[in-house]
């Protein structure tokens, strides 16, 4: 079922109509990631991760949705064209609406929704920053982050253990990266048109987590350390469900973008 979830809040929310274009490299090892999560985890366990997925993604989503006051005509039409996109089945369709309501009238907080997730998933770090990192992108899904959906987001990082300093850092470099991965499948080509080449190019340091200023060995330094952490054979190393590598899969392509764009600016 979470396969479903994730393509489908990824296609939806992160790519638009296009879909999701995964390169060949990082492909290649999104597959030999999903091949050794199937050697580490029985299908028991997947299945207790991937439920505490669901359950946690879904109220989550709605507390986001009302987090500036109201859930508005487009963030309902959008809910209901996204679970016809994932192909949930009637039984998961309703269940999936019902959480999502839960979030939007505060049936269940932040904390309770979240203390779940962590019983099942806590002690996996990699998973707990996946979590956030999808969220994060999901509250960009209209390229602007409301002051209530940061709050909310901090609320949630504070609950997964995150500093305020490394939510921040968190938050731009995702921001960033979003911003070059849309730019990659072609949408919103007016944005990159009125971006001058220097915007550009500090919102791919930002997306690296490094300044303009940085040497050309921090930079890769940074670099290689963002493309070890969503590296999928690590990642299945430590605990993350299969479907979840997606996410990651995504992430990378995102910081490759911006990785490339700066080496290309200092040649």
């Amino acid at each position: 079922m979470l396969g479903k979830i994730i393509a489908g809040l990824i296609g939806f929310f992160t790519l638009g109509p296009v879909g999701a274009v995964i390169g060949v490299f990082v492909g290649h090892f999104f597959d030999r990631g999903r091949a050794q999560l199937n050697n580490r985890f029985n299908p028991e366990q997947r299945a207790v991760i991937e439920n505490a997925f669901f359950h946690a993604i879904f109220p989550l989503l709605g507390c986001l949705a009302k987090a500036d006051g109201r859930v508005s005509e487009e963030e309902i039409a959008g809910t209901e064209q996204l679970m016809t996109k994932m192909g949930l089945s009637s039984e998961a369709r309703r269940k999936a609406i019902d959480l999502f309501k839960h979030g939007v009238n505060g049936e269940e907080n932040v904390t309770q929704i979240l203390a779940a997730f962590n019983e099942a998933c806590g002690r996996y770090g990699d998973l707990k920053q996946m979590m956030l990192v999808y969220l994060i992108s999901l509250a960009y899904a209209d390229n602007h982050l409301h002051e209530k959906e940061e709050e909310l987001l901090g609320e949630i990082a504070q609950v997964l253990g995150y500093s305020r300093f490394a939510f921040n850092h968190l938050l731009g470099m995702v921001k960033a990266q979003n911003h070059f991965y849309r730019n990659q499948q072609g949408q919103h080509r007016y944005q990159s048109e009125q971006r001058s080449t220097e915007d550009e190019l500090q919102l791919a340091y930002q997306a690296l987590g490094v300044n303009s200023d940085a040497s050309d060995t921090e930079i890769k330094r940074a670099y290689r350390k963002l493309m070890s952490e969503y590296h999928p054979d690590k990642l299945s190393g430590k605990g993350v469900p299969e479907d979840v590598l997606k996410v990651a899969t995504e992430r990378a392509q995102e910081i490759q973008t911006a990785y490339d764009l700066v080496k290309k600016s200092r040649k």
